[in-house]
């Protein structure tokens, strides 16, 4: 069975008022096989305390209890590290430079033969060997509800 890890924009869309019905029936699908990287909760977090106190910030904040809280997080460990370094070795070899972030998570789904979800799969098009799905489209690129 794969694992799903997913990226912040796949969170970010599942915490909207009405989320893409597409990410949630593949969410609730895969349920038992999910699992974010603790740079992808960085993320979250940091865009959620930004925020000022209000509604939303507190609807936000639950959804991270309650739906982020129960998923595995996977560390960005010394495997990773050297996975990254040699991924963004290769590519300035070729004069591409990826987010290090986005580099971080794609290092974390790597060595944990994971599976990134992404709703921007050409942040991750670069890495060599990785597995990247898109569960918001209609698998043409348009988004659907």
């Amino acid at each position: 069975m794969p694992t799903f890890l997913l990226d912040t924009n796949v969170f970010a869309a599942l915490s909207q008022p009405e989320p893409n019905v597409r990410i949630v029936r593949a969410f609730e699908k895969h349920e038992d096989a999910l699992v974010t990287a603790a740079l992808v909760l960085n993320e979250m977090w940091f865009g959620i305390l930004c925020l000022a106190p209000s509604k939303k910030r507190a609807h936000l904040e639950r959804f991270m209890n309650d739906v982020v809280g129960g998923i595995t997080v996977l560390a960005y460990d010394a495997q990773a590290a050297r996975w990254h370094a040699n991924e963004r070795a290769r590519l300035k070899s070729v004069g591409r430079t990826p987010s290090f972030v986005d580099g971080q998570i794609a290092a974390v789904a790597a060595v944990n033969d994971a599976i990134v979800v992404t709703a921007n799969t050409a942040d991750f098009a670069l890495f060599q060997g990785l597995r990247v799905e898109e569960w918001s489209s209609d698998g043409k690129g348009r988004p659907r509800k």
